[in-house]
Parts: structure tokens; sequence; C-alpha cells
């Protein structure tokens, strides 16, 4: 199928710039050629299955979330629902996370072989997915979801994989098998909980967690299949002990200092904030029965996270783009846009979510990214979201064309 694209004023994702009257042409699921809509005669026109007017609307890059969980229905770890039920739930939020402009997201935690076939096979409509399978967690760590009463019998919630989207191993053997069980059930990336966390009934946000000789096992493992570790970390002490032991990706990273950011840079890695999560938990959590514990925490982590960024673009590092939402609290995924605008640019915030997400992914020139010889992952916009970055936030109303993979998902032109 060939598609048309004409008069639209393009980001490209990768510059701070606004490229106008372009057309794109798209040939089943990659763009073509890119260039001046005047160059195009009637003729040629004809010529395509689908033409799409833009008339002068904005078309960026498809949207790309590198932590999400799918999986996740509820607030807590350990909420316990059927597999079945866990699928009919994340089948809902794949589409609607589609349809808010994400066409890719990175799963850190959770999504299976099942939800990505179901997409790739058009059964549900859903952004492609880069799965970490289940999370890697030590006995007393953030992926622990059991209770500080609950015993190691196999009657307790999960004693041996802690909750739907982790799975607990200790020592340097459990670790590499844990990691190899994902990697051979098509994890893109392993996902390790290296310190403690909010959500987590027993742990400390400080805790470090897995021993050195456990965290380079783990990326041992990922380096040995082409791929890196991405770890959950909250404190300067827990980011260099990751950078230093070869971890690629710092997932939330808020209480980051000038040290740890300097080990980051030296180190060419990332840092993915999730600014939403704490935002929408902070809000809702307690009417949807977030433990108290928890809320003490999050309010912890908090209050640093704008901190934190600002930190991450003063040493002008790797700034990727993640929400982290759990449950139904994956509805506010766009507000993540709002909330990093204190501390960046709408392009910087944009580029995080694009250009900069698709090097995470080792998907540079494919995804994120306008360009020949991408894939025709594109969303069409009323207006420019580099002069007003709320537009990005209202999807229902702004969010006029989805398209992805070369297949027209949405159209209100």
């Amino acid at each position: 199928m060939k598609i048309l694209i004409i008069n639209a004023n393009i980001f490209n994702g990768k510059q701070d710039i606004i490229y106008k009257d372009q057309y794109i042409i798209i040939e089943n699921y990659l763009i073509k050629k890119i260039g001046n809509s005047s160059e195009l005669d009637n003729k040629f026109i004809e010529t395509f299955d689908t033409v799409l007017d833009i008339n002068n609307k904005y078309i960026i890059p498809g949207l790309i979330d590198a932590h999400v969980h799918i999986a996740s229905t509820g607030i807590k770890l350990n909420d316990e629902k059927t597999e079945t039920y866990i699928g009919i739930k994340s089948a809902i939020y794949l589409k609607n996370t589609l349809h808010r402009g994400f066409t890719t997201v990175r799963d850190a935690g959770g999504a299976d072989w099942g939800m990505e076939s179901a997409v790739e096979e058009g059964i549900i409509d859903g952004p492609r997915i880069f799965r970490s399978e289940k999370a890697l967690s030590q006995t007393f760590g953030h992926g622990d979801a059991r209770s500080k009463q609950a015993g190691m019998s196999k009657t307790s919630i999960e004693a041996d994989s802690g909750s739907y989207m982790t799975l607990i191993c200790d020592g340097v053997a459990g670790v590499r098998k844990a990691a190899r069980e994902q990697l051979r059930k098509g994890a893109t990336q392993l996902k390790i909980m290296a310190a403690g966390g909010v959500a987590s009934p027993a742990d400390k946000i400080s805790n470090l967690q897995f021993s050195e000789d456990e965290i380079k096992a783990a990326v041992e493992e990922a380096n040995n299949a082409g791929t890196y570790v991405m770890a959950h970390v909250y404190t300067p002490e827990g980011i260099i002990r990751c950078i230093k032991l070869g971890v690629r990706s710092i997932e939330h990273g808020n209480l980051i200092n000038d040290e740890a950011a300097k080990m980051v840079k030296l180190n060419d890695a990332y840092v993915v904030p999730t600014l939403s999560v704490y935002d929408s938990v902070y809000r809702n959590g307690s009417k949807m029965g977030f433990p108290k514990g928890s809320i003490e925490k999050l309010d912890t982590v908090r209050k640093e996270t704008i901190n934190g960024v600002k930190i991450c673009r003063k040493h002008n590092l790797n700034i990727g783009f993640g929400t982290d939402l759990l449950g139904d609290l994956q509805s506010d995924q766009c507000n993540e846009f709002i909330l990093r605008s204190e501390a960046e640019t709408p392009f910087e915030t944009l580029n995080s979510a694009t250009y900069v997400n698709s090097k995470l992914l080792n998907m540079e020139g494919k995804l994120g990214i306008i360009a020949e010889e991408a894939y025709a992952d594109l969303v069409v916009y009323n207006s420019n979201p580099l002069k007003d970055i709320s537009v990005v936030t209202r999807p229902e109303e702004s969010l006029k064309v989805i398209i992805k993979n070369g297949k027209i998902v949405k159209n209100i032109l």
C-alpha cells in the first residue's frame, strides 16, 4: 500500500526545527521519500492508494514511552488477578496507549510474548512492544511483593516470583538463570531492581539491592545476548554503583546529583525520569488503596523529580522519556509532558520521547524520527507542539492522525 501525505509541517524528532509544506511517501511500513509539496503534480498524486492532505497541520514521529507496565492492573505490586483478567485489561491499556500517540513502548516488567504477538498479528490495536518479560529482584527487594508477614511457603503470594511483573532470584547462579530465562522468552532488554522502591512493602528507598557480582552477572548475560540492562534506582550511590557495573539505563534516578550525573555522562548511559507516576499516585493513591508507608516513601522522591531532571539537563545526559504508571493510572500518561516542562523546553521533552528513546532502544534511524527508510510511525496534531507542549496532552481533541508501521490507525482530519 502506498500512502502520500501532503502539505505537512514536520518536526523530525531530532532537530528543533519545523520543516514547512512537506510531503511524505510511505510504502508498506517505511518512509520512502520526503520533500516539498510544491514539487508534486496532480498526475503523480493520482498514483497513490491513499492521499492525506494534512493542510498545514503538524506531524511528528510516533511517541515512545520507555518505561511502562502494560500488564499492571492496579497500583499495588501484589494486586492478585488471573492471567485472563490481566490479558483483557492489557488489551485495553495497549489500545488506549496507541490512541494517545505512543506507537512504541518499552515494558519494564510484565508484558509477555502473547501481548506482543496479539499486537503484531492485529488481534488488538497497540504500540510495538520492547519487553523485559519479568523484572529481576532479590529476596527483600523492590520486586518482592510479599508482605512482611508472608512466609516462604508456596502458599504465600507467588513466593517464587514476587508478582506478575517480577521474578525473585538470589545469588550469581540464580540471577544468571533468571536472566537467561527472560532472554529465552524474547526479552529485548533485562530489567533489574537495583535499589529500594516506593511500592515494595519491606524495603527502603536508600537500600542497595543485589550484590555487585549479581549485577555483573545480569549485565554479562545481557551483553552476551547483544542487549543491555535497565535498573530501577533512585540514589546517587545506587546510580554510580549501577553504572560502574555496566548498567546502561537508569530508571527514575530522582535523587541524582552532580557526581552521579558525571558518571552517567562518562559512560554514555541513559537516565529515564518518570515524573507522572509520582504525581498520579500522590493525587490518587490513598483512595485507591496505596499503603500509607508507600505514600510516605513516595513523597521523599516526588519532591526531587524536577531537580533530578534539571541536573540531568545541566550535564547534557542522554535523557529518555518514561511514565511508569500502573493500572488505570496509565490514563495520565500524557501528563509527563507538562510535568517536565518545569525543567525543559518543549523540544527537549519531545526529543526525549522520540529520537533519544530510539537510541536507547538501539533503533536509531528506524524509530523516533521522520526520515527516509525509518518506520512509518507518525502522529499529526492540529497545532505546533514545539510552541505549546500542552497540545500533546490533549490527544482526544488535538491528535488528528495516527499511523503505525505504515497503517492508518486513526484519521479524523
